[in-house]
């Protein structure tokens, strides 16, 4: 949203110009002789108050036109994991059955009401929530791995049975001893130069890689569980590393083709049309149309437009590809200036090799 209260203008504007670190991620600068956007702490040349607009968040400023400076990366440094939070998941990594509490959070200089807040912002959750689900997690594979509840539950630090039971039925939805067939869908955090994006993988694969802010992703995550009769928790898989990696790889310029496996279930109509999505060339466009006609049912526009609303596997799947008849960019769940930014990217590092 653009900021138009003048007071807030001005404190925004102050910050800029003394590279306040407290207000990274706090506003989005556009400016209007560069149309580029920054963060608080852009080491560029200040612009003048009259030159400058100001936004509560990068996905604004992408809307409103403007594209990331790349000084700042304002939409890599504002949404990456702070030093802090950084030292608490490491904690929670090498201790995934160990109960971290608020006094070994200090202990290791760390506040855990700086941690509480973090986490509700951009997980939605405390950070005792995220510890308890990581430790579910790995309940769960050992539970899975044939290991016996009883010593399950102490070894990830439980004090009685009756209190695992409880933890891991309020987060898997059934008990210790029914879950031990059963796969969970994970879920982690990514930033991108285009901004923060979740990404869920099952035993079979990536399942979901979407913007954090895309509308309608509380509604996808109900969805894919349905689908897969599975329980979203916290945690990573050998999927998502590999995905993050090659993510990277194709923020960076260097991949054009991913390798990781996918676990996309939907109608035998969806999963034809997202398989042609795959087959769409890197740094190539395509129609709705053209789509439709791959599939040899030329009719099926509005039906095949639908279905690529659909997927769910962003920049992977890569559905920014398909643009309208009249070389309009129409229809991308993460946004139009993202769709225009990835298409850009492509071109640029197709043009380059």
């Amino acid at each position: 949203m653009l900021i138009t209260n003048p007071n807030q203008k001005e404190t925004y504007y102050r910050a800029l110009l003394e590279r306040d670190h407290s207000y990274i991620g706090i506003f989005y600068v556009g400016v209007k002789t560069t149309s580029v956007f920054c963060i608080a702490t852009c080491r560029a040349r200040k612009p003048k108050f009259a030159n400058v607009e100001f936004f509560d968040s990068f996905k604004s400023a992408l809307d409103a036109g403007y594209r990331p400076c790349k000084i700042c990366k304002p939409t890599e440094n504002a949404n990456q994991a702070p030093d802090e939070i950084i030292k608490a998941l490491a904690l929670i990594n090498n201790n995934p059955k160990q109960k971290i509490t608020d006094y070994q959070l200090r202990q290791n200089k760390l506040s855990p009401e700086t941690l509480r807040r973090w986490f509700k912002k951009h997980y939605g959750i405390t950070f005792h929530a995220y510890q308890r689900m990581y430790r579910i997690n790995s309940a769960f594979q050992e539970l899975k791995s044939g290991k016996n509840v009883i010593n399950t539950a102490f070894d990830t630090g439980y004090n009685s049975l009756s209190g695992f039971g409880y933890t891991y039925k309020k987060i898997m939805k059934k008990s210790p001893s029914a879950n031990q067939q059963q796969d969970v869908i994970l879920i982690d955090r990514l930033t991108s130069p285009l901004g923060p994006m979740f990404i869920c993988a099952t035993n079979q694969g990536i399942c979901l890689l979407e913007f954090v802010d895309r509308r309608m992703l509380e509604t996808e995550f109900e969805q894919l569980q349905s689908l897969l009769k599975m329980k979203i928790i916290f945690g990573e898989n050998e999927h998502i590393k590999q995905a993050k990696v090659e993510i990277a790889e194709y923020f960076s310029g260097t991949r054009t083709n991913f390798t990781v496996a996918l676990h996309t279930p939907g109608t035998l109509f969806q999963q034809t049309v997202w398989d042609c999505l795959k087959h769409i060339p890197y740094g190539e466009l395509t129609t709705y149309k053209q789509q439709a006609q791959r599939i040899n049912n030329p009719q099926a526009i509005r039906a095949v437009a639908n279905a690529n609303g659909y997927n769910r596997v962003a920049i992977i799947v890569p559905c920014h590809r398909v643009i309208g008849s009249n070389g309009e960019l129409i229809g991308y769940g993460g946004g139009l200036e993202r769709k225009k930014w990835l298409i850009e990217h492509e071109n640029k590092n197709r043009n380059h090799r």
